[in-house]
């Protein structure tokens, strides 16, 4: 005689720890567990080490030369910018620096400029995790090209060293752009030091504010991955230079819009 197994047994007896199963849904310090009224080692070592790795991210200089061959092997031309820190302390020290081009770069880009606008220019700032830019740049570039409308003049990509986020309007503005996509190596966190942002600005030029672009953040595999982040810095793009806006006055409705064309779909196949 075959028994029936028992199904009024509580859940958490069935099962092992719940908090091990949602540990594998995030890379939060979560159900960490504790040794007396202390951390246990291992997490103490483990806090130690993601500290270590996000303040080496903020100070490891970007290697030029090995990001403009993988921008390269995407079939982008580059050029080479940087902003007014002279050095990577300055930069820290002095965040209105990074938010603007040097003299000589600037007058560079100027001499760059060509009389038909660039309609979509993208600019690569090591901004404050040089690694995020090394691992993430090229990839996302690969994504971009693929959604990249065939009449958009793209220009070459600029590389800004020791850069905020602010300069790409600059950039912009020196170029004759519609429009600047920055790729940005964000402020590291204790679980993504190596953590990739886009910011987009339509009708770019110094004195903007970050209400006057969209941002799209966390873009690495274990975040927004490649192709997402693409396919919605595109489609802000391409309503950017529809309604001649970015910041507040575009809403992201790129989700919905893919939520609608795959419940579509559903109901064509049904």
């Amino acid at each position: 005689m075959t028994k029936t197994p028992d199904t009024s047994a509580p859940l958490a007896h069935q099962s092992s720890d719940p908090w091990q199963q949602l540990k594998t849904f995030t890379r939060a310090r979560i159900a960490i567990g504790r040794v007396g009224s202390s951390l246990p080692t291992k997490e103490v070592l483990d806090f130690g080490l993601a500290h270590a790795m996000a303040r080496d991210a903020v100070h490891l200089a970007l290697d030029i030369d090995a990001l403009v061959a993988d921008i390269k092997a995407q079939q982008f031309t580059t050029v080479q910018v940087k902003s007014m820190a002279p050095d990577r302390a300055s930069y820290l020290l002095r965040p209105d620096w990074g938010r603007r081009l040097h003299e000589q770069s600037l007058l560079r880009l100027q001499n760059l400029s060509q009389a038909k606008p660039i309609d979509f220019l993208i600019v690569v700032g090591d901004g404050l995790s040089s690694l995020a830019v090394a691992r993430h740049v090229a990839p996302l570039l690969a994504e971009i090209r693929n959604h990249l409308p065939g009449n958009w003049h793209t220009g070459p990509v600029v590389i800004a060293s020791q850069a905020r986020v602010a300069i790409g309007d600059e950039i912009g503005q020196a170029l004759n752009a519609r429009m600047v996509a920055m790729l940005i190596g964000e402020r590291p966190g204790l679980s993504s030091p190596d953590s990739l942002g886009i910011y987009l600005t339509y009708n770019p030029k110094a004195g903007l504010s970050d209400a006057d672009r969209n941002c799209i953040s966390n873009v690495r595999p274990e975040g927004l991955q490649y192709a997402a982040a693409a396919k919605k810095l595109l489609w802000l793009a391409k309503e950017a230079m529809r309604l001649k806006v970015t910041g507040v006055a575009l809403k992201d409705e790129s989700d919905v819009q893919e939520i609608g064309s795959q419940a579509a779909l559903g109901l064509n196949g049904a």
